[in-house]
């Protein structure tokens, strides 16, 4: 591969963003690897990569344009976005402010279409392409997990409306789908025992639904497995609009695409609360 093309990938400091900004270095991508805080840069310097390593939060439109301006004036081009950038959030909603569901739409989908926004122009000029990194539950809505699958809905939904408006310009857009992956990520969403204690009637499904969440990472990919899907996203001559990065992702998905009426998916994740 060309060593010219360059990458501005979000969300590098741990798990999916920091393996894949690893791989895609290797691979020949100028790889510019952004976090929110540099303080927590030591994996990205560590990792034996020559990475480009760069502050970004999504959340800020001043950081997100320069960051963007940064890379086109060191590089003068742009060829691959790839929105990593997220937070977990575990609660529902009668329990839980509605401002905490606006923090997670925050990081989740606005930093989401502030980034993509401030790429294309370059990614035009190049016939780039954006990848974005959604869930499965941006394909089917979770126990406790109704503000987090909100924004990821909205994300594919933004991302699915956008793609052939994009095509038409010369960029590809594609949604990647993990399901559970061993990363940071799961241990940074908040559970812990002041949620049980605050989780007043819906303290008993909140403990199953845990209980069930904890034994699906028994088999989680890793994080590594999640990148190899990501480059491979970034280097096809033309990839698919929607990607599971597992069988068991795929599954999971495919069972919402089938289900025209809802029941399937409502027993399903009903019963993860029996």
């Amino acid at each position: 591969m060309s060593n010219d093309r360059v990458a501005l990938i979000t969300g590098t400091s741990t798990g999916i963003g920091l393996a894949t900004a690893v791989r895609a270095a290797r691979a020949g991508f100028r790889t510019v690897a952004t976090l929110r805080d540099p303080a927590r840069a030591d994996r990205l310097r560590e990792a034996g990569a020559d990475l480009d390593i760069r502050p970004l939060d999504v959340t800020d439109p001043a950081s997100v344009r320069a960051a963007v301006e940064g890379v086109l004036a060191d590089y003068g081009r742009l060829d691959v976005l790839v929105n990593n950038a997220g937070a977990g959030h575990v609660g529902t909603l009668e329990q839980e402010p509605v401002s905490a569901v606006r923090e997670t739409m925050e990081v989740n989908f606005f930093g989401v279409a502030e980034t993509t926004k401030a790429a294309l122009p370059a990614l035009r000029a190049s016939g780039g392409r954006v990848l974005t990194v959604t869930s499965i539950g941006g394909a089917v809505g979770q126990p406790f997990n109704e503000a987090y699958c909100a924004a990821k809905f909205a994300v594919e939904g933004l991302m699915e409306s956008l793609a052939p408006v994009a095509a038409a310009q010369g960029v590809t857009v594609c949604v990647i789908e993990p399901g559970a992956v061993a990363t940071e990520f799961v241990n940074n969403i908040g559970v812990d025992e002041r949620l049980f204690a605050e989780a007043g009637p819906y303290a008993e499904s909140l403990q199953k639904y845990i209980a069930n969440v904890t034994q699906s990472f028994e088999g989680a990919q890793t994080a590594d497995e999640v990148a190899e899907v990501i480059l491979a996203a970034m280097t096809a001559e033309a990839p698919a609009f929607r990607i599971q990065t597992s069988k068991h992702a795929e599954e999971f998905v495919g069972l919402k695409f089938a289900d025209r009426d809802g029941s399937a998916v409502q027993r399903m994740t009903t019963g993860w609360l029996a």
